[in-house]
């Protein structure tokens, strides 16, 4: 990819003394250098959604809306420090009302780009433990390809320790339909995070995730006939 926009060492570096000074004093003293290198990575997600958009139809309007808040919401938290110690931001897929998005999350030792379905409803849930049901190896045809397993690794998310209910615990696709979320996690080094080379990387790990994001769109836009919802 030519003309690559590069995360400088700094923007990590920043946040890492953040962690050690999360307070609002040292945060307004320093302020100045978080708006240079939030300047940095708003132009690094400004251009990987550039690139992205080529492939899949998205919501999120620039990179500057895609980076969280720097400021944390403390209201029902234990933890009242005010600031996040990373760079997250998202992209909203727009090619369905369930469409799953894209996240990445940047921080010095502690690197990821995610993509999936956080928290479905019960309908939803229900949904997609019935296609798993009726068909399970469908979806892990995706799980077991050699590009998902060399991306992602396995599917993560929080999963049951007893047996849904309506299901039997002895079906062929228990360790499936277990799951609550579903969620697909690539990690990154420091070294991967301030290559020249990372917005290519970063580029190739969310159009990876399309296989799995087009079966989950397909289940929860259709019945278990195949028939549309939406």
């Amino acid at each position: 990819m030519k003309n690559s926009v590069a995360i400088p060492k700094s923007s990590l570096d920043f946040l890492h003394k953040l962690k050690n000074n999360n307070n609002k004093p040292w945060f307004d003293e320093n302020k100045p250098k978080y708006l240079i290198e939030l300047n940095h990575i708003q132009n690094f997600a400004d251009a990987l959604l550039k690139e992205l958009s080529k492939t899949d139809v998205l919501e999120t309007q620039s990179g500057k809306k895609s980076v969280y808040r720097i400021y944390r919401d403390i209201r029902f938290s234990k933890d009242k420090t005010p600031f996040k110690t990373f760079w997250g931001g998202s992209y909203t897929r727009a090619t369905s009302a369930r469409r799953g998005g894209y996240y990445f999350h940047l921080e010095k030792g502690n690197s990821f780009f995610a993509g999936g379905f956080w928290g479905p409803n019960a309908a939803d849930l229900k949904r997609i433990r019935s296609e798993f049901a009726h068909d399970h190896e469908s979806f892990r045809k995706i799980l077991n390809s050699k590009t998902f397993i060399e991306t992602f690794g396995t599917l993560q998310g929080e999963q049951l320790k007893t047996t849904p209910k309506g299901f039997d615990a002895d079906h062929e696709a228990i360790d499936l339909l277990r799951f609550k979320q579903f969620l697909i996690i690539k990690r990154f080094t420091d070294e991967e995070v301030l290559s020249p080379q990372f917005l290519d990387q970063a580029l190739q790990t969310f159009i990876h995730m399309r296989p799995f994001f087009d079966y989950m769109s397909e289940v929860l836009s259709t019945d278990i006939n195949g028939a549309s919802v939406l």
